[in-house]
């Protein structure tokens, strides 16, 4: 499968790609800074573009079978919120135009999902954020609602606390007060999620969340 990645440098993002070429996939991977990827393959294609670059996006997604974004903002109070927010409707646009329907993305808990029956910690964990790092919760919100309005085939996985541990192999993944979701998850795993879900169709059109 040629799969196209966003956000191919990022913490998540270079477990996506590894996880992708391990599989035997080719990765078209959109990069601003291309030192930061740590792999080397035959099968893997890099883009050297910022990602307000619409015509090196285009060129990204042309030919993609399907389309997976790790972009994700900083932990930062000081963020600008909106980069990346206009970066994925640049990337629904431009799949749009080449026909590709399959996007998974990543998200988190602070993004409801309607299917969700969330405690009230859980109800307050968006307040907290908005406080804390206002940039960070308007850039998470304004990707999830690129994604969930895109009109394509999408899913959406939302994490709560992504640590660097091994992968441990157990994996949760449903709604908010329903499906016993727990909080931890090893990055490695976030990205296998998002990677299985190229093969898999039970989450299309829903935001579950996902935790080991």
């Amino acid at each position: 499968m040629d799969v196209t990645v966003f956000g191919g440098t990022g913490k998540i993002g270079r477990f996506v790609v590894r996880r992708l070429l391990d599989e035997g996939h080719h990765v078209t991977a959109l990069v601003r800074s291309p030192e930061k990827l740590t792999v080397e393959s035959d099968h893997l294609e890099v883009i050297v573009a910022e990602l307000d670059d619409e015509p090196a996006i285009r060129k990204a997604v042309d030919g993609a079978d399907a389309v997976i974004s790790a972009l994700g903002p900083a932990v930062d109070p000081f963020l600008r919120s909106g980069p990346l927010t206009r970066a994925m409707r640049t990337i629904v646009a431009a799949m749009h135009d080449a026909g590709v329907r399959r996007l998974v993305a990543l998200s988190t808990v602070s993004v409801p999902d309607p299917r969700d029956r969330p405690s009230l910690v859980e109800r307050l964990v968006p307040v907290g954020i908005g406080l804390l790092i206002p940039g960070a919760l308007e850039e998470v919100q304004g990707i999830s609602e690129a994604v969930t309005t895109s009109g394509l085939d999408w899913t959406l996985a939302r994490m709560t606390a992504p640590i660097d541990i091994p992968s441990n192999g157990t994996l949760r993944a449903g709604f908010l007060g329903r499906d016993g979701v727990g909080t931890p998850m090893a990055r490695t795993d976030v990205a296998a999620f998002l990677v299985d879900q190229l093969t898999d169709d039970r989450f299309v059109g829903a935001a579950p969340a996902i935790s080991n």
